[in-house]
């Protein structure tokens, strides 16, 4: 259902091209995802004789020793459950290898693009994975596969973030990245920060798509900032969202985005695990790339000189009440809502998420973060703040010199455009997976099998054979008296014979 109410919004504007293929991308990918997932539920089915959370929870424990031969490969049927569940998880919530449709549902009504990417299918395999986490704690494995995966796509989407020039589409990578965050906390198994974060998330992100609403609607729908740039004095209410939902993203200290982000990579590090270092380091490092793209928003929308057209300039405008009064509501969370809920949501021993989530007490870290060294809190800080120096000197200062440099420098151009063309994840999955069934969909299916073999059988096969009967029954009509004689007196011995 939230595939389907997706790929209706994305495809809103039904007469433009890529909206259709945006919206098409989406559901095929969501409906591959969505096989993995109803394998799974098969398999708790089947064992469980339910899909009740409660019944299903319950009869747990007797299945930890049990193996199921799948792929010539043994696995252990929780691990085996986790791994489909968290596939279907990774389809909906984008995560690596299944996330090129969430970029392209920019095509959509801005206000689309932050429901999607705020509150509705991205969402869905976050709550999925927290609501099994009864199932997951049993599944050691999985857990930390899911952190690899979380970890990769916060860092791999934080990279193409920095090279893409559409004002929603960075926005997007944000949303793919914060994305990773989220599933390598639940890998580490602290499901209610991933909740904490999702929600501030939601708040932050929102506000960020809703105020690059108002700047494409006030520039007569431009969305490349390489296009924008001085709108800082004629759009001041929307610099001022966006920088709230900047900061927030970046993880600003005080702000919404700070109290999980920063929660999120202190108990990665605390869990003294190869697979938490290798998320903490980047988790870090992600966290600088988010800063270095947000600022670089910032920078080429609103501050550097101006590239608009004269045209667009003379008649630009502040949005109107209807676009600015959520604006504002959206602010005061991204500002105050981590602050306020941080002890309900986290807070040591709180009672609020009851039996809803299960973390078994060896997984549990929150002691731990109170004995790890400040060096180690405050590096996310650190390169989220040098980072936003960094496109500071590179934007508004030097940035003819920088961009005369990077073009000298091969390998820096080659790496720009890797990420430019998002690591050619749809080249890749076009050439490899899309065109070669297309090939064999028209030679063999179409052609070979539909045109030919069912048609020969079907309409077009009854058709040439009656009409090839009537050819020769109109043969032996001549017209004669004596040949019809003949055949009757033929017709009556036979049948005297036979009788």
């Amino acid at each position: 259902g939230v595939g389907l109410a997706s790929y209706l919004l994305i495809n809103f504007w039904f007469t433009r091209i890529q909206a259709n293929k945006a919206a098409i991308k989406a559901m095929i990918v969501n409906r591959i995802a969505d096989f993995f997932l109803a394998f799974g539920l098969f398999t708790i089915y089947f064992y469980c004789n339910s899909l009740e959370y409660s019944i299903v929870f319950n009869i747990l424990p007797y299945l930890k020793e049990t193996y199921i031969i799948f792929c010539n490969i043994k696995w252990n049927i929780l691990e085996f459950i986790c791994f489909f569940i968290f596939l279907g998880a990774m389809g909906k919530s984008a995560q690596l290898g299944l996330h090129t449709w969430l970029p392209d549902a920019m095509e959509g009504p801005t206000p689309v693009s932050a429901l999607i990417h705020a509150a509705t299918m991205v969402t869905a395999g976050i709550f999925l994975i927290v609501r099994c986490s009864n199932i997951f704690e049993l599944a050691p494995h999985i857990l930390t596969f899911i952190t690899i995966i979380g970890s990769l796509t916060a860092f791999i989407a934080g990279t193409i973030g920095l090279t893409q020039n559409d004002l929603k589409k960075v926005i997007a990578y944000s949303t793919c990245s914060q994305l990773g965050y989220m599933f390598f906390i639940c890998g580490l198994s602290h499901y209610h920060v991933g909740i904490f974060h999702l929600i501030n998330h939601a708040f932050f992100k929102a506000l960020l798509f809703l105020s690059a609403g108002s700047i494409i609607h006030s520039l007569n729908n431009e969305q490349d900032i390489r296009r924008m740039g001085g709108l800082q004095k004629v759009l001041p209410f929307a610099y001022a969202m966006m920088m709230i939902g900047s900061l927030a993203l970046i993880g600003f200290p005080f702000l919404t985005g700070f109290y999980s982000k920063d929660l999120i990579l202190e108990i990665s590090i605390a869990s003294y695990s190869i697979h938490g270092l290798f998320a903490y380091i980047l988790g870090s490092v992600t966290a600088g790339l988010t800063a270095f793209y947000s600022t670089r928003l910032i920078f080429l929308t609103f501050l550097d000189y101006t590239n608009t057209f004269r045209k667009t300039i003379v008649f630009i405008h502040e949005a109107s009440y209807f676009i600015v009064i959520p604006l504002f509501f959206l602010s005061i969370p991204s500002i105050f809502f981590g602050f306020f809920f941080k002890d309900m949501f986290i807070g040591f021993g709180t009672s609020f998420w009851g039996n809803s989530i299960f973390i078994q007490p060896k997984h549990y870290l929150t002691i731990e973060l109170e004995l790890l060294p400040l060096f180690l809190k405050l590096l996310p800080t650190f390169c989220a703040l040098s980072s936003c120096i960094f496109a500071y000197l590179i934007y508004l200062k030097y940035f003819k010199l920088f961009h005369k440099k990077s073009y000298e420098i091969k390998s820096f151009r080659l790496s720009y455009i890797f990420f430019n063309k998002k690591y050619f994840f749809d080249k890749l999955y076009n050439e490899l997976l899309i065109q070669w069934k297309l090939q064999l969909a028209y030679y063999y299916t179409y052609s070979l099998v539909d045109k030919f073999i069912i048609e020969l059988l079907g309409p077009n096969g009854l058709a040439t054979s009656l009409d090839f009967l009537k050819v020769n029954i109109l043969k032996i009509h001549k017209g004669f008296l004596y040949h019809y004689i003949l055949f009757f007196f033929f017709i009556v011995f036979y049948a005297i014979l036979i009788l």
